[in-house]
């Protein structure tokens, strides 16, 4: 079941995230949004499929998701609850600022399915640092600090 933006909840399904980030198919890195805890914790779900737009060019014979777009699915989790905890359906604009400690440990392929852990570092004002793993099957696939600064127009 979707939860109105801003209202207290624990869970995001699809609807929810179109609510809250501009992204979407085949940009949209994340399905649903689980365990979220105000600003501070929640964890992404994304279904890795074999007709993701990606694997038709990133090695055909051997699909693997690119790594950027496990960071980009990590950042869209953090930016949903962000955007959730301030109330608000959209910011005027949200600026990606910084990727650092970005290691890639295992490729993720088709069938898998992705969970960004995402955890609050700190927020002054509207910027924002995060620290971030993807696990699939409880394995760490990828991990960064990322940070961004979400600002009104």
């Amino acid at each position: 079941m979707a939860d109105d933006a801003g209202s207290p909840t624990t869970t995001l399904d699809i609807h929810g995230i179109y609510r809250l980030l501009p992204h979407r198919p085949p940009f949209l890195m994340v399905d649903r949004i689980k365990d979220i805890e105000g600003d501070n914790f929640a964890i992404g779900i994304k279904n890795v499929t074999a007709n993701e737009p990606f694997f038709a060019g990133h090695f055909p014979e051997m699909p693997i998701m690119p790594g950027v777009l496990l960071i980009e699915g990590m950042a869209q989790t953090a930016g949903a609850i962000c955007i959730l905890s301030r109330g608000r359906s959209r910011p005027g604009v949200v600026y990606f600022m910084t990727i650092d400690e970005a290691k890639f440990r295992k490729p993720v392929t088709p069938g898998d399915t992705v969970e960004y852990h995402v955890r609050k570092i700190r927020n002054r004002t509207n910027i924002w640092k995060f620290s971030a793993e993807a696990m699939v099957a409880g394995v760490k696939v990828a991990e960064a600090t990322i940070s961004a600064l979400i600002a009104d127009e």
